[in-house]
């Protein structure tokens, strides 16, 4: 899939998506999506992230929004020009479905707000 990329604050969030089809079930209606995600810092400062927050969305419109502390258990710091890359997952139980969010980050003593770009997930069947 293409990679979807957003810039706020001078901090980019570059965000690649993989339909997983051996965790997938049709009749479960299961379908797994693996993202990787890479922040880099373009800034002149130094950059944690504190927080994030997901809105998931399926094809039906049903929503969940998870919040909590860092990224797969942590908090980069990220210095000017680093990148912190990591990859995570989700399901639906449509064919499609979208996720968008932000991550709260400390610069200094001020917090900011990176938006996530909007992705779409689908599987490879959606596109024939």
């Amino acid at each position: 899939m293409k990679p979807e990329s957003l810039t706020t604050h001078g901090i980019t969030v570059k965000v690649e998506t993989m339909f997983i089809p051996d965790q997938s079930s049709i009749e479960k209606k299961i379908f797994t999506f693996a993202y990787r995600i890479s922040i880099t810092n373009h800034t002149d400062d130094t950059i944690k992230l504190l927080r994030r927050k997901w809105i998931i969305t399926d094809a039906l419109g049903g929503k969940k929004i998870i919040e909590g502390e860092g990224v797969l258990g942590v908090q980069p710091v990220l210095s000017p020009g680093e990148s912190h890359t990591y990859v995570s997952g989700t399901h639906f139980p449509t064919l499609i479905g979208k996720m968008e969010g932000t991550y709260t980050m400390l610069r200094y003593e001020e917090l900011i707000d990176v938006k996530i770009p909007v992705f779409v997930m689908e599987t490879p069947e959606i596109l024939n």
